[in-house]
């Protein structure tokens, strides 16, 4: 049995494989057809946060799938009227897969520990990794191979930054970053990048217009992110200088793609002239979320496509 809690949990083999199996589903849809490869399969959704693409995405792929998906909401108790940990025995005693997002990376994992049944990391504080995918495949439809590309972030070391490092590691892609001081990665990151991808070429500079050179595309995210509301004046503030619009996209090559995970503060991180724009492919990479999600949900419970 699998989890798939952070990017370190797939080999670069697994996320081919995957690609794979939503290649074959994705033509299939565009077609007309929708396989029922995951019959009479259940999957449960628990969700701390809000949440639009994470949600109907999933809920649509696995019904695509021929399986069903329950949403939970508070009336179950999840993190209240037991522990965490008899809340996800019992819970996985009913169901084929769990899918969670939670503020605390720690809820994931404590639920992985101890469910009978695979457990799907949908967002935390410290990865999105069916995010990166998504991301990934987006760019792969787009260029091709993904070996010896460059992809810029702009914007803070979240989750969806940390999940995309290791995604580029782990596919022969250099990562260069553009961040203020004290929004970059810490120590432990460093070191756990050193250690899964040791191949990664990272680059972290101060300088959005240098960090954008010679990327085929250039990402960015929410300065503030749920859960950090009380930091958002300050974050303003420190990342006024980190803004993607027009005049940056002029530095970045010719065709370099803009992308988001959605959803945008618009004239915060990104101005509507490029959200908007022909660079612009947040809609494909929001749309792929559903595609790359059956190619998990396939390869985690074992159905072939």
């Amino acid at each position: 049995m699998r989890h798939l809690l952070a990017m370190t949990d797939l080999k670069p083999g697994e996320i081919e494989r995957i690609f794979s199996i939503t290649v074959d589903l994705k033509t299939k849809f565009e077609q007309g057809v929708r396989e029922a490869l995951l019959p009479g399969r259940v999957m449960a959704m628990l969700f701390e946060k809000k949440s639009l693409r994470t949600r109907v995405s999933f809920e649509a792929a696995m019904v695509h799938l021929g399986g069903s998906a329950m949403f939970l909401g508070a009336e179950a108790g999840f993190g209240s009227r037991e522990s965490l940990e008899d809340f996800a025995r019992v819970l996985s005693e009913y169901v084929d897969v769990i899918v969670v997002r939670a503020y605390r990376h720690d809820t994931v994992v404590k639920m992985a520990n101890v469910a009978s049944c695979s457990v799907i990391n949908g967002l935390t504080d410290y990865a999105h990794p069916c995010q990166a995918m998504a991301d990934l495949f987006t760019l792969r439809e787009l260029v091709g191979r993904l070996e010896g590309h460059t992809l810029a972030f702009v914007g803070d070391g979240n989750n969806v930054a940390r999940s995309l490092a290791v995604g580029c590691g782990k596919m022969g892609m250099r990562f260069v970053m553009a961040t203020p001081e004290g929004y970059r990665f810490d120590g432990k990151f460093l070191a756990r990048l050193a250690r899964e991808v040791p191949k990664l070429e990272l680059v972290v500079t101060g300088d959005p217009a240098e960090a954008v050179q010679g990327a085929v595309a250039v990402y960015t995210d929410v300065w503030t992110s749920m859960g950090q509301e009380a930091e958002s004046e300050q974050r303003r503030r420190d990342f006024a200088g980190y803004q993607v619009n027009a005049a940056l996209m002029a530095k970045a090559p010719r065709g370099a793609f803009f992308m988001h995970c959605l959803p945008a503060h618009r004239g915060e991180e990104v101005t509507d002239e490029v959200i908007d724009g022909p660079q612009s492919v947040v809609v494909r990479q929001a749309a792929n979320r559903m595609h790359v999600q059956k190619g998990i949900l396939a390869w985690l419970l074992g159905a072939q496509a």
